[in-house]
């Protein structure tokens, strides 16, 4: 799927060479049975085109992105929205919500820090399976 502006669904952008982040979408893809969201990488055009430069420029790219429409949400609000989102008991996890955001991104920065320390990194983005590739965008 190329850069389409006029994208209606949710888009998650992710570190497309870390472990945990490949891991953690594919997570999100099992339990989204309505289809909701659509993935994009962070090293894509895609997210260089939709994505403030200050979101897309860091080497180090330490947070999961969450555009719906013009909005954009980062870090823990990002990962509880999209908790809310899927099947089975995860949307409870919306309740961590009630945490200030600064404490909730504290930690959250802490795992972003030390991912490829701690689950690696590949050498290139995850290429998805046929089925999926509909809905990854470039």
């Amino acid at each position: 799927m190329g850069a389409d502006h006029s994208i209606e669904k949710p888009v998650i952008f992710f570190d497309g060479v870390c472990n945990l982040c490949n891991t953690s979408i594919q997570f999100i893809i099992k339990r989204d049975k309505k289809n909701r969201f659509l993935f994009s990488s962070l090293q894509s055009d895609y997210a260089k085109e939709s994505l403030p430069n200050t979101l897309t420029e860091d080497q180090d790219l330490q947070s999961i992105i969450l555009k719906k429409g013009n909005a954009i949400t980062t870090k823990s609000s990002a990962v509880l929205i999209i908790a809310k989102s899927l099947s089975g008991g995860w949307p409870i996890l919306y309740a961590f919500t009630i945490i200030p955001k600064f404490i909730r991104d504290w930690f959250y920065d802490i795992i972003a820090r030390n991912r490829y320390k701690w689950f690696g990194k590949k050498d290139h983005c995850m290429i998805p399976s046929p089925e999926l590739k509909s809905r990854f965008i470039d």
